[in-house]
């Protein structure tokens, strides 16, 4: 059977030790419900990951992206509420014009210190490949993290030292 995944980005907005996480508490059918996230979503037919990350970042946080860098890409198979599969490209952006809002209509917007993350209420298999996304010693990740029964089934990850 192919492997037709849903495509996305996820960013990461970094300003000195903090990043810009939202909140996602606005929409009771959220899946991600009460949890924080990196600012992303799906890309759109015609358009290529960066513009994708950029137009998302403007839609959600009022940011232009100016610079950025791929940290890597993770395949969630089974990760959606049907079972869909996801593919996700993981940026570090590091570069921005404008100011975030307080709020998206996920939830709030939070600048949170980078040594905090690990505490916040995450996807479940998020402590598996966050840190790979900010520590220095890594060029990229490409992981694969099987989902069943919305529960992470695994991680094995292939990494390009810096």
């Amino acid at each position: 059977m192919p492997y037709t995944p849903i495509l996305a980005t996820l960013a990461y907005v970094v300003r000195g030790d903090e990043v810009l996480m939202v909140h996602r508490t606005f929409r009771s059918d959220d899946v991600a419900l009460g949890k924080f996230n990196g600012l992303g979503g799906k890309l759109e037919a015609g358009e290529d990951v960066v513009a994708g990350m950029r137009r998302e970042l403007h839609e959600e946080a009022s940011l232009e992206v100016t610079s950025w860098h791929l940290r890597g890409t993770i395949s969630w198979p089974g990760f959606g509420p049907g079972g869909e599969d996801w593919f996700g490209f993981v940026f570090v952006v590091d570069g921005f014009e404008g100011t975030p809002p307080d709020a998206n209509a996920e939830g709030t917007l939070h600048w949170i210190r980078r040594d905090e993350l690990a505490g916040l209420p995450l996807w479940e298999g998020d402590p598996f490949w966050l840190p790979h996304v900010f520590d220095p010693a890594i060029g990229q990740f490409h992981g694969v993290m099987p989902y069943v029964d919305g529960h992470p089934a695994g991680w094995s990850v292939s990494i390009q030292p810096a």
